[in-house]
């Protein structure tokens, strides 16, 4: 008998559970859904009251609409170069700092992480102005490098990297030493290969990070050519009106970089998380 309820227990468990995970997953995949369905839809079935959930015809001009309305080449090539580089300097100046910060010795060392502990406290929209000062000081506003300013150095990195460098033995360091390794050459011949795990995490965060920032873009960059896929799409909201079947067509089409980086780099995504949650 105990058998049986145990059985029957662990059944209804079981169905709950899957039951929340549905509905869980019907609730994420909805808006996407409904992104896809509205990009087919005309104007006036996308404002209808109430909604219609299905278009009655397909409308795929709204995909050329949104075309002719933004440069969308520009702006692939814009985002890409900023996601490139802002991991590029993550991991660079990330690895190094999270390095000294867990394995060296300095004075005002507990300060200066202090420091790197307080600005990721702090939201990121108090720093715009400051980073947008010094942006227009050096005369390099409305280029990819100015997309990239905000993020040469990485306050979340160095502390994520900081932590994947202290769980690693002090020995294998002082090993390289003795093996005639000078400081240098024990960070990034012994001990940066043992993050790969990390770094690889840090690369995920980072771009996924970069694609979906809007606020600086569109602070930094006025001139449409050299926007992102964020902030180029935020100009085609009107004032008054908006064209939400094109805005949509648009929006599905500045998805298609990072689902196509996903497809192909799935494993690292999620060993990156799953890293990343276990530590």
């Amino acid at each position: 008998m105990k058998t049986k309820s145990l059985e029957g227990s662990r059944r209804s468990t079981k169905i709950v559970t899957y039951t929340a995970l549905i509905i869980g997953s019907i609730i994420m995949v909805f808006p996407f859904l409904w992104m896809i369905l509205t990009s087919l839809k005309t104007q006036t079935e996308s404002v209808r009251v109430p909604p219609t959930i299905f278009p009655a015809q397909l409308v795929f001009s709204n995909f050329t609409d949104a075309i002719s309305s933004l440069p969308f080449v520009n702006m692939y090539i814009n985002t890409i170069l900023m996601i490139v580089f802002r991991v590029i300097f993550a991991v660079l100046f990330s690895s190094m700092a999270g390095y000294a910060f867990a394995k060296l010795n300095f004075k005002g060392k507990n300060i200066l992480f202090g420091i790197v502990l307080m600005q990721m406290m702090l939201p990121s929209q108090i720093f715009i102005i400051p980073q947008y000062q010094m942006v227009a000081k050096l005369g390099i506003a409305n280029s990819i490098a100015a997309l990239v300013f905000p993020g040469i150095v990485s306050a979340f990195g160095t502390f994520f990297l900081r932590q994947a460098y202290l769980g690693i033995p002090n020995e294998i360091a002082e090993a390289a030493y003795l093996d005639g390794c000078n400081q240098w050459q024990a960070f990034y011949k012994v001990m940066f290969p043992l993050t790969s795990s990390s770094v690889a995490a840090l690369t995920v965060f980072t771009a996924v990070f970069a694609y979906s920032d809007l606020m600086w873009p569109l602070v930094v960059n006025s001139d449409l050519n050299m926007m992102t896929l964020s902030s180029g799409l935020a100009t085609l909201r009107g004032q008054f009106s908006t064209n939400f079947p094109v805005l949509m067509a648009g929006s599905l089409l500045a998805m298609l970089p990072m689902v196509i980086l996903y497809l192909f780099f799935q494993k690292q995504f999620i060993e990156g998380i799953a890293m990343t949650g276990g530590k």
